[in-house]
């Protein structure tokens, strides 16, 4: 779990930092979505992958 929530995190400062330099994550790789979400896709993917991290971690707690 702790991998997933990673890849997701460095997915949303990928895409945080291509929109800065004028590329579309999302519409290079086929996904269109609306001018409404756009601007918050980088703080969803990272806020989705850091609840994912913390899950897997508190996991990792419970078995030890």
């Amino acid at each position: 779990m702790k991998i997933v929530g990673i890849i997701l995190i460095v997915w949303g400062f990928a895409d945080l930092g291509l929109s800065w330099a004028g590329t579309d994550l999302y519409r290079e790789i086929g996904i269109e979505l609306s001018e409404g979400i756009y601007p918050f896709t980088h703080w969803i993917a990272m806020g989705i992958g850091y609840a994912i991290y913390s899950i897997g971690k508190s996991g990792d707690e419970e078995e030890v």
